[in-house]
């Protein structure tokens, strides 16, 4: 059996589930206005990852602002040139064109950058444990949580307080009716992928952080598990995506912790498995939003 202190699992469970909420959140946002669910998001993460592996050795704060800079461009980049000419197209139409877009990003960075994984460690401070009620826990963990509940508070103090969080929410609830009273469409499109994109390179640095490598597929595991959190929450819904991350956090926390170390390698079929239950009962999602519609 693996580690079952309390205290370990409770930070194991809230920094591995924040990392999984910021990543449902960044596919719910674009979902939610768009009804596309954007599998070119991992690449979002992977080229921010790979932004500060470019400026390792420089200053952390010019890796992090570099970072942010490349997933926000790449963000829009890929809504202008790839999305807004297929806005009117149907559902499907989209979803291949997110996955045509991821696998040419991916493609071209193995071109190249090569497809070897690379060292990088922007935040070696941060590797070092401290004690805590008898477990022992990385700051970098610490400040994995510390990070995710500042973008989490922000998000929601943006989407609550502001105008254009109150046009995303009323775009979430009924785009056409909310393109009849005013809000305007591109603006709305435009805000939820520049703060994908954001949510996407605090992603990368910490989990870049955590695995002390890049690649060219970085982005992928960790945005397939993002979707699934998005899907067990509920598509459309923002509360339900970050919901959904942390129980999935949860979940792989505790399955990490009470498996057998032989079935350990196995911990995602088992995980998967139980999100297929989930959704046998609950095919909408634990927190589906209220009105889930086509985007005409």
């Amino acid at each position: 059996m693996g580690n079952l202190n309390p205290i370990q699992i409770l930070v194991d469970t809230v920094s591995v589930g924040g990392l999984y909420a910021l990543t449902a959140l960044g596919l719910g946002l674009i979902f939610s206005v768009m009804r596309l669910a954007n599998f070119a998001h991992a690449e979002l993460v992977t080229c921010a990852a790979y932004a500060v592996f470019a400026l390792s050795g420089q200053p952390v704060a010019v890796a992090i602002v570099a970072s942010v800079g490349t997933a926000m461009v790449l963000a829009l980049a890929t809504e202008r040139l790839a999305f807004r000419p297929l806005r009117s197209a149907d559902q499907t139409t989209m979803l291949i064109a997110s996955f045509a877009v991821s696998m040419f990003i991916q493609k071209l960075l193995i071109f190249t950058v090569g497809s070897r994984p690379k060292p990088v460690d922007p935040l070696p401070i941060l590797a070092q444990p401290i004690a805590i009620a008898g477990a022992q826990v990385s700051l970098l963990k610490l400040a994995t949580i510390l990070a995710c509940i500042a973008c989490l508070g922000a998000l929601t103090y943006l989407l609550r307080r502001t105008s254009i969080g109150l046009h995303m929410r009323a775009a979430a609830e009924d785009f056409t009716m909310a393109q009849l009273v005013g809000v305007r469409a591109n603006s709305v499109i435009l805000a939820a992928f520049v703060l994908s994109g954001f949510l996407a390179a605090v992603v990368a640095l910490l989990f870049v952080a955590q695995t002390g490598f890049v690649h060219p597929r970085l982005g992928v595991q960790i945005v397939l598990v993002g979707f699934v959190a998005t899907v067990i929450g509920g598509l459309g819904s923002l509360p339900g995506a970050a919901a959904g991350g942390f129980l999935v956090g949860a979940l792989a926390t505790l399955l990490q912790a009470l498996l057998p170390a032989e079935l350990r390698p196995f911990r995602e079929a088992f995980l998967f498995l139980i999100v297929i239950l989930v959704l046998l009962f609950r095919p909408n999602g634990l927190w589906p939003a209220p009105g889930l519609k086509e985007r005409v």
